[in-house]
């Protein structure tokens, strides 16, 4: 009866340390590398507020009808989701992170550099003299082209469609018609203190995002 009890204990202790084995051979996906770390340099570009996806496509042509793509290999344009109250509801919206500016990788020399100068709405580099253009940084490059954390990424940025000083409506409760001003937005809470007149005073009320909308 002690060797069964003795077998059976050195079994478990076997089988306890193949499971450890086991869970000491798991090993975390690789991170994708770094777009600071792929081929050329990032640049920034600048362009006329509404026309970054025009001149995207414009430089994107111009790459191959002057056969540059092992000079120029990327054209992007940063953007983030954004919350926003549209009607007193939440709508998540993709807006462009920095209007009117665009991200290039390339390799620079005067050829690459005419290609992108020269893009019908392309104003000019950004960074650096005209002809010698500065590169990002790579804290730069991770930090505009998103590199984070999936927790971050997963979560949209809430922008309110107000701002303060800005006249607005109360919409529900018993402010209800009522016009005011914003005197305070706080993003976390998602709650704003508007100005009511009341009885012909400016009385501080808070509110809600979804209790208020242009006036």
């Amino acid at each position: 009866m002690s060797e069964m009890v003795e077998t059976s204990e050195e079994t478990l202790e076997a089988e306890a340390t193949e499971e450890e084995t086991q869970e000491e051979e798991v090993v975390e996906a690789p991170k994708p590398p770094s777009p600071y770390d792929l081929p050329g340099d990032w640049y920034v570009i600048h362009s006329y507020s509404g026309y970054e996806n025009k001149v995207k496509a414009n430089l994107e042509t111009r790459i191959q009808s002057m056969h540059m793509e092992d000079r120029i290999f990327e054209v992007h344009i940063p953007m983030e989701d954004v919350v926003e109250f549209k009607g007193g509801k939440k709508v998540t919206v993709p807006k462009k992170v920095f209007p009117g500016y665009i991200l290039v990788r390339m390799t620079l020399d005067d050829d690459s550099w005419y290609a992108v100068r020269n893009t019908p709405g392309v104003t000019g580099f950004v960074a650096g003299n005209a002809q010698k253009p500065t590169p990002l940084s790579r804290r730069e490059v991770e930090r505009f082209l998103g590199v984070q954390e999936e927790e971050e990424k997963a979560k949209p940025r809430f922008k309110p469609e107000w701002e303060v000083g800005e006249q607005v409506r109360v919409v529900t409760g018993p402010f209800a018609d009522f016009n005011g001003v914003i005197e305070e937005i706080n993003i976390d809470q998602q709650k704003v203190v508007v100005l009511v007149n009341i009885f012909g005073r400016d009385t501080p009320v808070e509110l809600g995002f979804a209790d208020i909308q242009k006036s």
